[in-house]
């Protein structure tokens, strides 16, 4: 007989059994389960609830299937629906009825709800973690190569001169978020459900505060209702992992451009690359074209939990079983995707001699002959004008700005004088764009510097 199948009749039909059964996803919250369950035991006898020795019966119990979870000694079944039910069926099976009194005043309601509140809660940091490694190769590559003259793009078109330690810093600033946004969501869901019963939760003289102490929350949720039918800390996790692994895509996306022979920018290292089986030439960035493809995975997790939820009337319902794959699936795959990301960025091949070859096309240092002209006194309009011509001129005769004469240059405004060559130097270009945030090299170097402190208080926090 299941558990709770004291006013049934008749058995479970197989079908429902396995529509109902959550245990072939649900048994990766079995740490989390014995841990809350061990907690409440430990407040059920300081509270005078159960007896001092039926405690420590369970506790030691817990313990024991504990260790043997680890060691994978343990095969949890489907005829228990649940690793909340696996757990007490084998606790009980072991020490006897002290295993039958262990979820006195609890439901398993606020014990799924604790369970995956706290797999949440520690998964957080392991995906934190990985983002500051990914965060100091940004770091290592941008020192290498602030110098390294690339052109900024909008719309995919050339546009002005940066560095490609400016470019790498500004996917560093986008990571930079998505821990703060992780760390948000930390502190936010640190609340703990147990002892919201059901959803109404219990006459038993239970002490909520001692279990939420001694599980590393910092309160216990203050109403019982929300505390067994809330998931919006989930939601705020695939939230902020959606974002993150947006702007993963984002990076992949460009990372698959710049290796190729039309940009030829960087050189994927053999180890984070594959071939063709019919064409030898091919080195294909699979790695970076599947974190893309995974990215609308993680999207999908994220609806998924949304519509399950939009729902649903208070409090707990069966439709929250739902919650727990989309869960995983999100954190699974993130956590695959960033370290294989970082690994790439760490040992590609960056190829500055060819960025320095795109940047002279496409007369990206325009804006800057337009700067010259209105330093020299003429309206910046008129200036954008006198440019956009100049630039038309060069375009029908296959030239570059500087490579027109002085003579040429003073046939359009009487402005130019010898010292537009400085000015239309692409490398000056760049070192002239000290504001703040900018690609000069200076700046460059406080974002790099600001980025690695960041990462340094992070890690002394945890």
């Amino acid at each position: 007989m299941k558990l709770w199948g004291g006013r049934f009749q008749k058995e479970t039909d197989n079908l429902v059994n396995e529509l109902n059964a959550s245990i072939g996803f649900d048994q990766r919250l079995y740490r989390e389960d014995i841990t809350g369950s061990m907690a409440h035991a430990a407040m059920l006898a300081d509270c005078g609830i159960i007896s001092r020795a039926d405690a420590d019966a369970i506790i030691n119990g817990l313990q024991g299937i504990l260790e043997d979870a680890e060691a994978g000694k343990i095969e949890f079944t489907a005829d228990n629906e649940d690793i909340h039910m696996n757990v007490e069926a084998l606790l009980t099976a072991r020490i006897g009825d002290a295993g039958k009194r262990l979820h006195t005043a609890r439901s398993r309601n606020d014990q799924v709800a604790l369970d995956f509140r706290m797999y949440v809660r520690e998964q957080i940091p392991v995906i934190t973690g990985q983002l500051l490694e990914l965060e100091t190769v940004l770091c290592r590559q941008a020192r290498q190569y602030q110098t390294a003259v690339m052109p900024g793009y909008t719309h995919l078109q050339r546009a002005q001169p940066i560095s490609f330690a400016q470019h790498l810093m500004a996917y560093a600033a986008m990571f930079r978020r998505d821990v703060t946004r992780l760390e948000d969501c930390a502190a936010r869901l640190n609340e703990c459900p147990l002892g919201s019963g059901a959803l109404a939760g219990t006459t038993y003289p239970i002490d909520r505060w001692q279990t939420a102490r001694e599980l590393g929350f910092d309160a216990p949720m203050g109403n019982s209702l929300d505390g067994v039918s809330d998931r919006d800390y989930a939601l705020e996790l695939m939230s902020a992992l959606s974002i993150l692994m947006m702007h993963l895509s984002r990076f992949a996306e460009e990372v698959i451009l710049w290796c190729s022979w039309e940009f030829k920018f960087i050189e994927l290292d053999d180890a984070y690359a594959t071939g063709s089986s019919i064409m030898p030439q091919k080195k294909n960035p699979d790695v970076a074209e599947l974190v893309r493809g995974k990215t609308g995975r993680v999207y999908g997790d994220l609806m998924s939990l949304l519509t399950v939820m939009k729902g649903l009337p208070l409090a707990y319902n069966k439709d929250m079983q739902e919650d727990k794959e989309p869960v995983f699936d999100a954190i699974d795959t993130v956590e695959m995707c960033v370290p294989v990301f970082a690994a790439m960025i760490d040992t590609m091949k960056v190829l500055p001699e060819n960025m320095r070859k795109a940047a002279g096309r496409g007369f990206i240092n325009a804006t800057d002959c337009a700067d010259y002209l209105t330093k020299k006194g003429m309206p910046f309009r008129d200036a954008y004008t006198v440019t956009g011509r100049l630039v038309a001129a060069c375009a029908a005769q296959g030239k570059t700005l500087e490579d027109l004469t002085l003579d040429e240059l003073k046939a359009v405004s009487g402005l130019f004088e010898q010292d537009v060559y400085d000015a239309l130097n692409l490398e000056n270009c760049m070192a002239l764009r000290k504001s703040y945030g900018g690609p000069a090299v200076a700046e460059t170097a406080r974002q790099i510097e600001a980025i690695e402190a960041f990462v340094q208080q992070i890690k002394d926090k945890g």
